[in-house]
């Protein structure tokens, strides 16, 4: 994170190229968004999706649960083609956040998130929508929430977990789109890499 890192040029969150900016001697090239927006739109949508998940699993009524997945899969697809500041969670979170300095992270590990949330949407939209119930729609619905649940309140994004472990065995370069990740995740060892 860059924690005294000051906002690129543009409204703060919105996914940002920053060609050079310092923050404690560390140039930063790639894409950045505003962590905290990040962490409070992971709230919201795990928020929601818990409500109409408890209504589905505990009343049998699934009408809020076809909506929300609906909402999530236009919700994450709009964060991946346009960016947080476009989706609507990521618009309250914004104003959730205004009052609190932003601390910058990588861009790229918050959008492999995404599609991650991306890709379990479509299937809950067919799926509650065509009637399926039981334990496929259920327990993808469960790790949907777990995840936004771990990255609104611990601040583990898995994107960012994903990459290093995929750096750390050497399954994958390098990227450099990737420099600052949430609690340094991405801060790996400079050399080679020890198998």
């Amino acid at each position: 994170m860059l924690p005294g890192a000051s906002p690129p040029a543009s409204r703060r969150g919105e996914m940002e190229l920053s060609t050079s900016q310092s923050t404690n001697g560390t140039d930063v090239h790639a894409a950045l968004l505003n962590e905290l927006e990040v962490r409070a739109a992971a709230g919201l949508t795990m928020v929601i999706g818990a409500v109409a998940f408890s209504y589905a699993y505990f009343d049998r009524y699934y009408v809020p649960l076809r909506i929300v997945t609906a909402v999530f899969f236009a919700e994450f697809l709009t964060r991946l083609t346009m960016g947080l500041r476009y989706s609507p969670m990521g618009a309250i979170a914004r104003a959730l956040t205004l009052a609190h300095p932003p601390e910058w992270v990588s861009a790229k590990p918050k959008r492999f998130a995404w599609t991650l949330g991306l890709a379990m949407s479509l299937p809950m939209v067919v799926m509650t929508n065509i009637g399926v119930r039981g334990a496929l729609p259920r327990t993808i619905c469960l790790t949907c929430l777990t995840l936004m649940w771990m990255e609104s309140v611990l601040g583990l994004c898995l994107g960012c977990k994903v990459y290093a472990l995929l750096v750390r065995h050497g399954w994958a370069g390098r990227d450099p789109a990737v420099e600052v990740c949430a609690q340094g995740e991405c801060e790996l060892a400079v050399g080679p890499v020890e198998a």
